[in-house]
């Protein structure tokens, strides 16, 4: 065994200390500064358990200071990533050297989608540097697009820890908060794409999970599942085969990924046991979940499951790790103040104008719908992300995500988003006693005689006694959650919403045709055309 180097401590003496006592200790953590074993150290389950409490507690505050301090550094980041990127061609082109303070920030950097920024991603794709970041990206993130197709996202050497230590602070703050630390002992899953990457411009490029697999920590190897091998395959459900083998027998505590894809997961398991989730993992305790809303999916899971267990809610994308469930007792996630990224926020209202307000983290009003702008130290600059957010709270700052900009339903001024159709589906569920497994919403235009309607196109785990009933107080709801809507009702302009029943496997079958089946793909809860609709209308349950 190498002999541990001492390193200068003054957070933790004690435990430093207790590393040293204990000679079998291998332990890799940020817990002491400057304390770097070898990578192929791994640390024994019960030395993580006993170091994760205090580690847990040391992040948890350092969350909370960084949160009394947030606008003061949003500033600091602004000032940071413009002085970075003064010499980079965009930061020449949009006079980077004149930037003072965010009014001039905005008058020089005007919004963009990944469109508009795709003649400079092309540049860096053709291996140019020093384009929207200083140097090369250390990675690109490969994310599929609407309308720009397959999108290409640089990540820096300077954006990585974003994504990294983003995951990290979400579960050492649950550990802080609950107490829980016991998990930390077992086995997790995180389902996730293949870590094998291609090389484009000579940069290493693949799906976001699969780049963030290659920088697992070293004491967390021994805890991760599956292989690296089965994380290869690119088939979703020869990998999740292989999954749920290797996976059976071990002790499983936690387990991350997109909800649909969890639930796929956990239905194989009761097919092969024949058993409860529960019964097959009895010390199951964590699912860390993003990418869509969970409550639509919470119900199912845990049935499936056996039993209720605690969840952490993350806000990822590849172009940043944006909040996280902080609190138990509390709704929204933590806004990730101090990560390289200086957040702008637009009135949703305003997105499609040609100048629209923009504000920044100290402007922002609570329960109004914003368009979610980022700026980053990979460079994207003035970015639309596509997604939407609501703040519930200014004290911390905690957003809720209400959907994407692209998802909505405004065929006839409406203006239905994610947030209005989920919120109705949750009380109509609850209700009358069903359980859905997935929907989305669509219009349907009439051309004959008769007035158009929103077609809700659902499939049920448990299906109400009275569709009828349950189609009346959707409609209902929906009307409660948008006044535009609740006119084009009362006005005779349009009929009550139409329920379209599918098939259980519905939603499962139209992703298998398109090749979208696993990974981090999600089905849109809301069109604004029939694309989706006409698509899943052969699944129709019969």
């Amino acid at each position: 065994m190498s002999k541990i180097r001492t390193a200068k401590v003054t957070n933790y003496p004690s435990i430093y200390k207790q590393i040293l006592k204990n000679k079998k200790t291998c332990f890799k953590s940020p817990l002491v500064p400057n304390f770097v074993p070898p990578n192929w150290l791994i640390c024994p389950m019960n030395i993580k358990t006993l170091f994760a409490k205090p580690f847990a507690q040391y992040i948890y505050n350092k969350q909370v200071k960084e949160q009394a301090n947030a606008l003061k550094n949003q500033q600091l980041i602004l000032n940071q990533l413009v002085k970075s990127a003064a010499n980079t061609q965009f930061g020449k082109e949009h006079h980077f050297s004149q930037i003072s303070d965010y009014t001039s920030f905005k008058q020089n950097v005007p919004i963009r989608d990944y469109e508009g920024l795709k003649i400079y991603i092309e540049k860096i794709k053709s291996g140019e540097a020093n384009v929207l970041w200083k140097g090369k990206p250390l990675y690109l993130a490969k994310t599929s697009g609407t309308t720009s197709g397959v999108k290409y996202i640089p990540i820096s050497k300077d954006s990585i820890s974003n994504h990294i230590n983003g995951a990290r602070d979400a579960i050492l703050t649950y550990m802080a908060t609950t107490g829980n630390v016991d998990f930390a002992g077992g086995k997790m899953i995180f389902l996730s794409g293949s870590p094998e990457l291609e090389r484009v411009g000579g940069i290493p490029t693949g799906r976001l999970s699969g780049i963030v697999n290659h920088h697992v920590p070293a004491y967390l190897r021994g805890n991760q599942l599956p292989s690296y091998t089965t994380n290869c395959i690119e088939e979703w459900e020869e990998k999740l085969d292989k999954i749920v083998e290797e996976t059976l027998g071990k002790d499983l505590t936690l387990i991350g990924g997109i909800p649909p894809w969890m639930q796929m997961y956990f239905d194989r398991i009761v097919q092969v046991t024949g058993k409860p989730v529960k019964e097959v993992f009895p010390n199951l305790q964590v699912l860390v979940q993003g990418g869509v809303n969970f409550e639509p999916y919470k119900a199912k899971l845990f049935e499936t499951i056996g039993k209720p267990v605690d969840t952490i809610e993350l806000f990822p994308a590849s172009e940043g790790f944006f909040a996280f469930q902080d609190q138990r007792d509390q709704s929204g996630l933590l806004l990730n103040t101090n990560s390289g990224i200086f957040f702008e926020f637009i009135p949703l209202a305003e997105i499609h104008k040609e100048h629209p307000t923009r504000y920044s983290l100290a402007e922002v009003q609570l329960n109004e719908n914003y368009a979610l702008i980022i700026n980053n130290n990979a460079g994207l600059w003035g970015y639309n992300i596509g997604d939407t957010v609501k703040f519930v709270s200014l004290n911390p700052y905690r957003v809720i995500v209400t959907g994407r900009v692209k998802h909505f339903i405004s065929a006839f001024g409406e203006h239905v988003i994610g947030e209005e159709v989920e919120q109705a589906m949750l009380k109509a569920t609850a209700q009358m006693d069903a359980q859905v497994i997935e929907f989305t919403v669509a219009p349907y235009i009439q051309q004959a005689a008769g007035k158009s309607y929103h077609e809700w196109l659902i499939a049920f785990e448990k299906q109400p006694s009275d569709i009828e009933a349950f189609a009346k107080l959707l409609n209902q709801f929906m009307c409660e959650k948008n006044v535009y809507y609740n006119d084009l009702i009362t006005g005779n302009i349009l009929e009550p919403l139409h329920i379209t029943v599918l098939d259980k496997d519905a939603f499962i079958n139209y992703m298998r045709a398109e090749g979208k089946l696993g990974g981090q793909n999600k089905v849109p809860r809301l069109s604004n055309d029939r694309k989706l609709a006409e698509g899943l209308l052969q699944y129709i349950s019969h």
